[in-house]
């Protein structure tokens, strides 16, 4: 992959992300192929991704979709919910994959150590994007914030091969950045990502009103995320955390919120049950979290 300008990328779920990353690359020249189940690839090969965004624009990008991996790639993009995961890695085959990047896109800390197991350890490379982006209809993608940032980590990945991949979702329009700490990669998102996600699907308010009429409970559910970080090796500063929280627009409702309106399976155990798990192992209290975890469950989710 170091001597290629172009690459072979494969995305496995062309969802808001997936199929965000996919559109980008594609325009950038790079030779896309989108894995996702039959309707959806039909509908790809035909209709092609449409993208909307006040970013990058309003543009189609021409992409290959196919059901499973069925060609030597460079790497493999995972974009698929957690709750997704097993089911869509059956499209991804060893074999075929050989020795290409592994760059799962998923929210939460465990899927990395799953990923090992079925791959190449040394070729996954865990990946945060900051980013809203939503698949509106199969191929037509909306990406709503004003940037889409990429953060590229994987502690037995070669750094070639990171930093070919960063240069080209850079060269696609991304802002991106190679991390030598995955654990401080993924933890810094988590810090942000469970309090974000458990509170506003658990009083189901977007996040101003959950600023203000539970501020208490968010800063204290941030405070024992931020004290899991840290035990995990993934320091976080809670202050800063709470700055981000508080400039996001008011009407922002999390991924996890919207599943639940949409009678959607929920990352819970992805976001929230590995959070209480690392709690756990390193005995931090989490009460806070604990509760509004049970809670969840007891909800039915």
């Amino acid at each position: 992959m170091t001597t290629k300008s172009e690459l072979r990328v494969a995305v496995l779920g062309p969802g808001g992300i997936g199929g965000l990353l996919a559109a980008l690359l594609s325009r950038s020249g790079h030779r896309v192929v989108c894995l996702a189940g039959d309707e959806t690839a039909k509908t790809l090969r035909t209709a092609k991704i449409q993208v909307r965004s006040g970013l990058f624009g309003d543009f189609t990008a021409e992409v290959d979709a196919d059901t499973e991996l069925r060609e030597p790639i460079d790497a493999c993009l995972i974009a698929v919910k957690a709750t997704a995961l097993d089911e869509a890695l059956t499209r991804v085959s060893p074999a075929v994959l050989g020795d290409a990047l592994v760059v799962p896109f998923l929210n939460g800390v465990e899927h990395p150590r799953t990923l090992r197991t079925r791959y190449r350890p040394d070729r996954v490379a865990p990946a945060v994007i900051r980013a809203e982006s939503t698949r509106v209809a199969p191929g037509v993608i909306e990406h709503g914030t004003p940037f889409a940032e990429i953060d590229l980590a994987g502690d037995e990945v070669p750094q070639d091969l990171l930093d070919a991949l960063a240069r080209a979702f850079s060269d696609a329009g991304l802002t991106t950045r190679v991390l030598t700490d995955e654990t401080s990669a993924l933890w810094a998102k988590m810090a942000l990502l469970a309090p974000f996600a458990l509170l506003t699907t658990r009083r189901a308010l977007p996040i101003g009103d959950v600023r203000t009429r539970h501020r208490e409970e968010l800063t204290a559910l941030l405070e024992e995320t931020s004290a899991v970080s840290l035990a995990c090796g993934g320091p976080v500063d809670p202050a800063q955390v709470l700055a981000r929280l508080d400039a996001f627009p008011p009407t922002t409702k999390s991924s996890m919120q919207r599943d639940a309106e949409a009678g959607r399976p929920l990352e819970l155990d992805a976001i929230g049950g590995a959070l209480l798990r690392a709690a756990d192992r390193h005995g931090v209290p989490a009460p806070v979290a604990t509760r509004v975890v049970g809670e969840l469950r007891a909800a039915g989710h």
